[in-house]
């Protein structure tokens, strides 16, 4: 059964769920919900970023690091679907000051 049918199961019986079984159940489908989304872009870029006939070097070093940048988000999608309820987010990479 995934974990959408359980919760919504969960939420529409008469009898009380327990918060510990609640917290599993949402982690579960946030889980289900990253790895979803995360396979549909990846499945979007396939092939996309190739190299083709007419490419110079510098094209295809461009669609290279593009590429690169766009698995970085496909695996921050993923890493923030299996995060504890309460992730730590890292520090920004700069260390300018906001104010």
């Amino acid at each position: 059964m995934s974990a959408y049918a359980e919760v919504l199961q969960a939420l529409t019986a008469d009898s009380r769920l327990e918060p510990s079984d609640a917290e599993q159940l949402l982690a579960r489908l946030r889980k289900e919900t990253g790895e979803e989304l995360a396979e549909a872009v990846e499945k979007q870029l396939d092939g996309r970023f190739r190299r083709q006939a007419g490419d110079s070097e510098t094209a295809f070093r461009n669609k290279k690091r593009v590429y690169a940048a766009s698995m970085r988000v496909v695996q921050a999608i993923r890493r923030l679907g299996a995060a504890p309820v309460r992730p730590n987010f890292p520090h920004q990479r700069d260390n300018r000051s906001t104010s």
